[in-house]
């Protein structure tokens, strides 16, 4: 089966439509199969062509969502390399997750959620490495190899720092009292000043980080397919 079983399906797309509308109103802990089937036109066991369960489907919308953060990076960092310097790359991974409703949820660290998301292990460990800030550390190495960050300080002190900073913007972005209009331009400035070293990268340097970053964000994205394919009928 295609893992994305909607491509193939109109009612498969329904259901994931219904599902996504219905967990954003009253969370994934609350909906039904049921209500699911309703909102898409579609009998229940129509659902059940396609998912094993309501966890399973849950799991497969949620993996979507982290297909589409992926896809974005990795096509923002296709069309331009200087992408994966850090004042760039900072704010996108930022920007990516803060403006997908679903990758919110998961963010806000309901334990509910995360159970009913991660009954495996190793789907544990994949719903944490697409976090902005464990995206980022997996490439500060890349970056520190290629010196597009400072080397007058210890990585794992830079790495900290940047995973620090990336939670902290991610928290508060929206909330409206912070008074400020773009949080990805103060987030870029700041990297900058904290992270790049005095003199621009060489070019073949930025070309080089840019395409190790996108073999791990590539990874990233396989893994996530998987997830994908795991979630749904055979």
């Amino acid at each position: 089966m295609n893992p994305l079983v909607e491509h193939n399906s109109r009612k498969a797309a329904r259901i994931l439509d219904a599902a996504r509308e219905l967990v954003l109103d009253h969370g994934a802990g609350k909906v039904t199969v049921a209500e699911i089937a309703q909102a898409a036109g579609v009998g229940k066991g129509t659902v059940y062509l396609y998912w094993p369960g309501k966890e399973d489907l849950i799991r497969g919308l949620f993996a979507r969502d982290l297909l589409t953060g992926m896809d974005e990076l990795i096509t923002r960092l296709t069309a331009d390399a200087a992408t994966v310097q850090p004042r760039h790359l900072a704010p996108l991974l930022l920007r990516a997750a803060g403006t997908r409703p679903l990758a919110r949820l998961v963010h806000g660290n309901d334990p509910d959620l995360l159970r009913l998301l991660t009954p495996d292990p190793a789907d544990h460990e994949l719903f944490a490495r697409t976090r902005p800030s464990a995206l980022c550390e997996a490439v500060m190495p890349v970056l520190h190899r290629h010196r597009l960050i400072r080397h007058d300080r210890p990585l794992p002190d830079q790495t900290y720092t940047m995973h620090a900073l990336l939670t902290g913007f991610l928290a508060t972005t929206a909330d409206p009292t912070t008074g400020v209009d773009d949080p990805g331009k103060v987030l870029a400035d700041t990297i900058a000043v904290l992270f790049e070293p005095p003199a621009a990268p060489a070019r073949p340097a930025v070309t080089a980080a840019a395409d190790r970053t996108l073999a791990i964000f590539h990874e990233t994205r396989k893994a996530v397919l998987d997830l994908i394919d795991r979630s749904q009928t055979p």
